[in-house]
């Protein structure tokens, strides 16, 4: 299996920006995570692309507690790398980027993000893509980066045909 990072890369640990801060998901975010994944639900929906079905209706507290465990390991062991969303002062999850492999040739990786339907208003949705751009080419060990369902629309992503 290659590795998804060098062993020497300093993985970037936080990235604060205008009226948000992102560092590392644990599960210690569990409570703040599942409040904004909840109430975001049904626009979280196609993130992962269409009918991914993350998050389910019926999510429980435990079993985002679950999810938070994974990305927490798959963090410490270096597959991919999963961060909250948080206002300056840490109170409240604004939403989640994830800095992945990529399952398609061409690319080192792939990013998703989200904010909380709550914050779209806001501008944060743009604030954050920026910050994440800027972020990923100066910080981050890649040359080829995905955004898909971003940059690239789902159905070229996924080699659909044209409708």
């Amino acid at each position: 299996m290659t590795a998804f990072v060098p062993d020497d890369f300093d993985v970037p640990e936080r990235l604060a920006g205008d009226g948000f801060v992102l560092r590392p998901l644990t599960i210690n975010d569990v409570v703040k995570d599942y409040d904004a994944v909840m109430t975001s639900q049904a626009r979280l929906l196609d993130l992962f692309g269409p009918g991914h079905g993350w998050p389910a209706p019926d999510l429980s507290l435990e079993q985002d507690l679950i999810d938070l465990g994974w990305h927490q390991k798959e963090f410490q062991i270096r597959q991919s790398f999963a961060y909250t969303v948080m206002t300056p002062d840490e109170t409240r999850c604004l939403g989640c980027a994830y800095v992945e492999p990529s399952p398609k040739q061409g690319y080192d990786a792939q990013v998703f993000f989200w904010v909380r339907d709550s914050e779209l208003a806001t501008g944060l949705e743009s604030r954050l893509e920026d910050a994440l751009h800027s972020w990923i080419a100066d910080r981050w060990c890649f040359t080829h980066v995905a955004w898909p369902g971003r940059d690239t629309p789902w159905a070229q992503w996924l080699g659909l045909p044209d409708k």
